[in-house]
């Protein structure tokens, strides 16, 4: 039997939109909305509200509420819930060891596929999101973007609120192998211990929130650009990328970062050990609290200004 999957756009009205929030989200009123497949349909009854949330592939459209959002505080916000993602992304891959099986880039062969089990996970859970738009969004990143399908949802307009040079931007190679040359080894041990499915989920979670967190630099640049336009056009007009590095370098911001994150290593990885006299014991972490503020010292911050400085080297084109 034919296979039928037909999708209806509501009418949208449009009430409320957050766009600079850990979780982008828009809430409309669903006025029709119906789903075939198979015979099958649901209609807006099947919701428990008449109002429907979508978050992490969220519509998003232009509206007076976006310019409003677009400030450097919201983004700054937005940048440290997500640090959050990044440690407990961490704290679950640092469960598992460093197995060899699942990076043999000769070791995996399905469906016409061939390379290492961490590839192959990352690649088809790309391909799965992609049909539900999630890289439609500037804020989303693949790691394999010419090999997604294109969206199987009704074309969705996001808000332009960055310049057009910002699809151009993708890093996520430069994240790839930093994350397997240099973090992992120093985060996990050595040791093959048939785990290489659990690895292959983790990794592909830590990969997804560090490039959503340093790619979210296009963000942080443009809302600077536009706090102080002048001094950054003439730096872009001279291709001055050292002026443009120290204009967008705040040390003590830098500085509070790290020690935010390496609290908050702290407070989610500690091991909690009590006796029974109710005593905690010495304490314990899951992760070197010390790692997670080098990461953001080494990596996640230098990465992230090298976005910005792309960015804003082609901001007036």
């Amino acid at each position: 039997m034919e296979t039928m999957f037909q999708l209806h756009q509501p009418h949208l009205d449009i009430k409320f939109i957050s766009y600079f929030s850990p979780k982008p989200v828009i809430f409309f009123y669903q006025n029709s909305l119906s789903m075939t497949r198979c015979g099958m349909t649901m209609s807006a009854s099947s919701f428990p509200a008449p109002s429907l949330s979508i978050g992490y592939f969220s519509l998003q459209f232009v509206d007076d509420q976006i310019c409003k959002s677009f400030t450097l505080d919201n983004i700054r916000n937005s940048l440290i819930q997500q640090e959050d993602s990044i440690i407990f992304s961490l704290l679950e891959r640092a469960q598992y060891s460093h197995d060899s099986c699942a990076y043999d880039n000769d070791a995996f062969f399905l469906d016409g596929f061939k390379g290492s089990l961490v590839q192959y996970m990352v690649l088809q859970n790309e391909k799965l999101h992609s049909q539900v738009g999630r890289y439609n969004s500037a804020e989303e990143h693949a790691f394999f973007p010419e090999y997604l399908p294109q969206p199987m949802l009704p074309h969705l307009q996001y808000p332009q609120v960055l310049h057009h040079c910002a699809d151009s931007i993708n890093i996520n190679t430069q994240i790839w192998n930093i994350y397997f040359k240099d973090l992992l080894p120093k985060l996990v041990t050595a040791r093959n211990n048939d785990e290489c499915g659990s690895i292959a989920v983790c990794d592909t979670l830590c990969l997804q929130a560090l490039s959503k967190r340093i790619h979210y630099g296009k963000f942080v640049a443009e809302a600077k650009f536009q706090d102080a336009p002048s001094e950054y056009e003439s730096a872009i007009k001279a291709k001055d990328r050292k002026l443009l590095l120290e204009l967008l370098t705040c040390e003590t911001v830098e500085a509070l970062v790290k020690k935010r994150v390496e609290l908050k290593a702290k407070s989610f990885g500690q091991v909690v050990k009590i006796d029974e006299a109710d005593n905690v014991a010495n304490s314990t972490y899951k992760i070197k609290p010390s790692f997670i503020a080098n990461l953001y010292e080494n990596w996640v911050m230098p990465l992230t200004k090298e976005v910005q400085v792309e960015y804003l080297l082609r901001r007036l084109e």
